[in-house]
């Protein structure tokens, strides 16, 4: 049991819909997390797979259960702890890469670190190692709209571990990418996972994709299976 890094405990979530009735989209959920797995989770377009990796990632809140990191309550943080584990104890990344056009690659991803840590020299410096571990070393000082899906995509994944974060949350990955490159960039992904034996929790509605996890969870009617 000591190897757990997150434990998801008999979690609900519902929300009301339009005519008053209530939506139950996750019941009674539980999910272990072992340091340096990697999960995948699929299931149908609307049965709650970004919904509960926004609640694993403390972006929004169970209406029953528990989640631990660590054996802690992320449900009982402080609002200083609650930023510190979304930023720092966590990485996120999309669907859709989210670059911000006006910053170039190096800028984009060393942004988490400076808006944490404020040391510019050392940010540029981690986010010059991260994009050089995802192949993009030459595309530095590149926009975003110099670079092709596949690149912005990578730029992203070096984004979400700017920050060294213990769990990285990953949303559709490669859901914006054909197939193609949407195996290239996971690869790499993976790869790099290894590399740094990072955990990270991956939703995905992509079969053969998930089929490179560890570990695979199919959510449906608010509950996973294996």
């Amino acid at each position: 049991m000591n190897n757990l890094i997150l434990e998801i405990k008999n979690i609900g979530k519902y929300f009301w819909q339009p005519d008053k009735t209530r939506l139950e989209v996750l019941r009674d959920l539980s999910l272990a997390v072992k340091k340096g797995t990697i999960i995948a989770i699929t299931g149908a377009s609307g049965s709650g797979k970004s919904t509960l990796l926004h609640l694993m990632g403390g972006l929004d809140k169970p209406d029953s259960g528990d989640i631990l990191l660590a054996g802690k309550s992320i449900l009982k943080f402080n609002r200083k702890e609650q930023t510190q584990y979304r930023n720092q104890q966590v990485g996120f990344i999309f669907q859709f890469h989210y670059l911000m056009p006006e910053l170039n690659v190096r800028e984009n991803v060393a942004f988490p670190f400076l808006m944490n840590r404020f040391d510019k020299e050392e940010a540029y410096a981690r986010a010059e190692k991260l994009l050089a571990d995802v192949g993009l070393k030459d595309k530095l000082d590149y926009m975003p709209f110099q670079l092709s899906g596949g690149e912005r995509q990578r730029a992203a994944i070096a984004r979400g571990l700017i920050n060294s974060p213990e769990i990285l949350m990953a949303d559709e990955p490669t859901g914006s990418l054909d197939w193609k490159t949407g195996e290239m960039v996971f690869n790499i992904f993976k790869n790099l996972l290894r590399e740094k034996n990072l955990t990270a929790v991956i939703v995905t509605h992509n079969e053969q994709l998930a089929q490179l996890a560890d570990e695979r969870y199919h959510l449906h009617e608010g509950r996973l299976t294996a």
